[in-house]
């Protein structure tokens, strides 16, 4: 299971309702940032998601609506939850970014928490017990942009009836055959894994792409995905504009997600220049299963 918090929804200029971006995911007991725009540590106090267990960012690229609330963010950590420390995933030309802009407001390395930052390579970031975080090269005109994967490992359950039949008593042995392994019990019987354990359940697969002026080539990443986040800035209608800005209309947002045979399609970084109605009806006559993202949306998936 995955909780998407939306922080901010905004495109680059925010608006009353919408804040720079942001989103908090929750898998497998871990919290993770997906970007910090300005105003992100009030976002999380106003979604009544709080600070607690938050340290780790992944960050798509250094465009300041995406990086300029982690100054702040850091602050508050520090005052809140002590000196734990924070890792912090980007691009290398993002993290150099990141890592001037933290320097001019303490000097460089005295941030005010311990701080690992960590190079972005294409293939996976880290296997965080459960949840399995990877991330794929984006193109957003001269950034070294990423997109992330979270996917949580499809499982089978042992069967407790079957369990209780076959004799197999609680501790170790359970554990054994849970991870796919033969077990010889007491009475000298050996039971397999394929005795005792149900069908595969609770695989789940979310994608995340900030902004991006194409999804040329991205398809195979985002496949079969429960939700696909991506960014939908301008209409069809103005496609030229969209080029010019390095930015995906609602409909090209929406027919990535049909390519890409995509559950949900959760449109995010929206721009005050259109109605919401406008944009969700156009990606919806591509791709019914759309939604417009709006700050504090809670998403369980």
């Amino acid at each position: 299971m995955f909780a998407l918090t939306f922080l901010g929804t905004s495109a680059s200029v925010p608006s009353a309702d919408r804040n720079h971006p942001g989103l908090l995911v929750e898998a497998a007991g871990r919290r993770i940032l997906v970007d910090c725009g300005e105003g992100t540590q009030r976002q999380l106090l106003r979604a009544g998601a709080g600070f607690r267990r938050l340290d780790r960012m992944l960050l798509t690229h250094a465009h300041l609506d995406h990086v300029l609330g982690i100054p702040g963010l850091l602050s508050t950590l520090r005052l809140r939850q002590g000196s734990g420390a924070v890792a912090i995933h980007g691009g290398p030309q993002t993290l150099d970014v990141v890592i001037r802009m933290l320097a001019g407001f303490w000097g460089e390395g005295r941030a005010p928490l311990p701080l690992e930052f960590i190079p972005l390579t294409e293939g996976q970031v880290i296997d965080a017990g459960g949840c399995v975080i990877g991330c794929f090269r984006v193109r957003h005109r001269d950034t070294d942009s990423f997109g992330f994967t979270f996917e949580i490992r499809a499982r089978r359950h042992l069967q407790p009836d079957r369990l209780a039949a076959l004799g197999v008593p609680d501790g170790p042995l359970r554990k054994e055959l849970a991870e796919g392994r033969s077990v010889t019990i007491a009475d000298g019987r050996t039971i397999d894994p394929e005795d005792v354990l149900g069908p595969v359940s609770g695989g789940k697969k979310l994608v995340v792409i900030g902004d991006a002026e194409t999804t040329d080539g991205l398809s195979s990443y985002a496949a079969d995905a429960d939700a696909l986040v991506i960014e939908a800035t301008f209409l069809d209608r103005d496609a030229p504009m969209a080029r010019g800005y390095n930015h995906l209309t609602a409909r090209e947002a929406a027919l990535f997600a049909a390519a890409a045979n995509a559950k949900m399609l959760l449109l995010t970084h929206i721009s005050g220049r259109y109605p919401d109605e406008e944009i969700l009806a156009e990606a919806a006559r591509v791709f019914p299963n759309s939604r417009i993202a709006n700050d504090f949306d809670r998403i369980v998936i």
